[in-house]
């Protein structure tokens, strides 16, 4: 691949640059030893609670929490909302709350909902013993909705009995704002994302400087603002929570200087994403080979949404995908599986010797430095894939020139009927894809075209004729010493334009 024509090369004077960064993450707190049968039967211990006075113990330790939540709700004078149901939208709820409860900082509100979860409760067996299991049912749980001078607009979740799960949503890009202000840098905002920065260059060290180790810190200040019962925890155990990444989205932010700049070449992008990349490539972008012996899905979807198209690309479940926000166009990672990746990590072996190896990756929160390294290499290998990218206008153009009659060598050829059946048939039997590679012969073009009599001197003549005028509009090229043809970078841009206009946008218009 030549670097001169990937995209950031080819427009640079219509780039201002880029920035990644971590975007949406979602972070879940465990008490590990809650999920352990020794670790449960030390702490009733410690706690003098016998496992038949577990249930009237734990519902004790659910009401302080609930009494806790109401009486943070009213010091701070913020609403605490019930939902009757578990799919109403959380975030909705907030931002309805915060429109009509203005606040600056801090606090928000707190929404309850009863929602299913795995709890600690005892269970009695045959032979007439308890034991504390792990069981699903339903139980209350709390959303604290924060506007966080260093996370922006976040909440914390959690569950109200035992094993006192915690969830926090953050958003990296609402980090970095306090970040860029701590540090003298300008940027403007649209949604998410920064279409300006006024240091990009120092922004992205500072980006790359994130540490995870501060990240814990502030996480355990926010798990012992919602859960009073934390101290006891932490005193039995001498630990807190064990955070893990349950979900990572990392995104790339190239930023034109333009929405109109970005306009005029993102159909071409996504036309490209679309014909000239399969669903397999997804193993290319994520550093991966194909392997013989790979079980799961790898898809590529295509999508309309209310601001434009997205493309995306998922091999089990994580995925790579591109859209427009305003003049930002973004390549977002997100990483649900991280064991489809390694890490290069201290191992423990049986005989107590220790030995760094590359293992599978595991959602540890020490490990987000390389969740960033893995999905910060994909991004790029994705925007380096998109090559010799066409303007739109200027697509319209070219098809314009071949649908006008062309002099050469001395020779007039007719321009083209694009929407013709036969012209139509024709420029997508040259364009299929599996001719890609080894390129196409006079027999296979007129076998896909003319298959009632494709043998016939009339055909053969024709077809010949055909090449020739394709030829000279410059959308297919002779491979040298063969009898063979390829799609010149011209003929896939144009052809590919008519091919997704009729086979997807018009059918679109049509319908609506």
């Amino acid at each position: 691949d030549d670097p001169m024509n990937t995209i950031l090369e080819q427009y640079k004077d219509k780039i201002n640059g880029t920035f990644s960064f971590f975007d949406r993450m979602i972070i879940k707190g465990h008490i590990r030893q809650f999920f352990s049968t020794s670790g449960k039967g030390f702490f009733l211990s410690e706690q003098n609670v016998l496992l038949k006075d577990f249930s009237s113990y734990a519902n004790q330790v659910t009401a302080d929490i609930v009494s806790y939540a109401e009486s943070m709700a009213a010091s701070d004078k913020r609403p605490l909302i019930y939902l009757t149901s578990s799919k109403t939208s959380k975030e909705q709820a907030a931002l309805q709350a915060l429109e009509e409860h203005p606040v600056d900082e801090g606090l928000i509100c707190i929404l309850s909902v009863v929602e299913y979860c795995q709890t600690l409760q005892p269970k009695k067996h045959d032979n007439g013993l308890l034991s504390l299991d792990t069981v699903n049912r339903k139980c209350k749980y709390y959303y604290f909705y924060f506007l966080d001078k260093h996370f922006g607009f976040m909440h914390v979740k959690l569950q109200t009995w035992f094993p006192f799960l915690i969830q926090v949503y953050i958003n990296g890009r609402e980090l970095m704002k306090h970040v860029f202000e701590q540090n003298g840098i300008s940027y403007q905002m649209y949604d998410n994302s920064f279409y300006e920065i006024s240091d990009i260059k120092k922004a992205q060290e500072l980006a790359d400087r994130f540490d995870s180790k501060s990240l814990c810190r502030q996480l355990d200040l926010f798990a012992h603002k919602v859960n009073p019962y934390l101290d006891t925890i932490e005193k039995t155990f001498h630990q807190g929570y064990h955070w893990c990444v349950d979900q990572c989205e990392y995104a790339t932010d190239v930023m034109f200087k333009s929405r109109e700049a970005l306009e005029d070449i993102y159909p071409s992008l996504v036309g490209h994403a679309f014909y000239d990349f399969n669903c397999t490539d997804i193993f290319s972008f994520l550093g991966r080979k194909l392997h013989h012996k790979f079980q799961g899905e790898a898809v590529s979807d295509y999508r309309k949404r209310p601001e434009g198209w997205r493309i995306k690309f998922k091999m089990k479940s994580n995925s790579i995908k591109m859209y427009d926000k305003f003049s930002c166009l973004r390549v977002e990672m997100t990483i649900n599986d991280p064991r489809e990746f390694k890490v290069y990590k201290d191992v423990h072996h049986e005989d107590g010797t220790t030995s760094k190896r590359w293992v599978p990756m595991g959602k540890s929160i020490a490990n987000l430095y390389r969740y960033a390294e893995i999905s910060k290499a994909a991004n790029k290998r994705f925007l380096d894939s998109m090559q010799n990218i066409i303007p739109a206008k200027t697509i319209e153009k070219e098809i314009n020139s071949i649908c006008c009659r062309k002099k050469l060598g001395g020779r007039n050829y007719s321009g083209y009927n694009v929407w013709s059946a036969e012209t139509f048939l024709l420029f997508e039997s040259v364009s299929d894809g599996k001719y890609l590679i080894r390129g196409f012969t006079n027999r296979e073009i007129r076998h896909s075209t003319n298959r009632a009599n494709p043998d016939s001197a009339k055909v053969k003549g024709k077809t010949s004729r055909e090449f020739t005028k394709l030829r000279a509009h410059g959308l297919i090229r002779k491979v040298p010493h063969s009898r063979r043809y390829l799609v010149s970078d011209k003929g896939r841009r144009v052809m590919g334009a008519l091919i997704e206009t009729k086979r997807k946008i018009y059918p679109e218009l049509v319908a609506k």
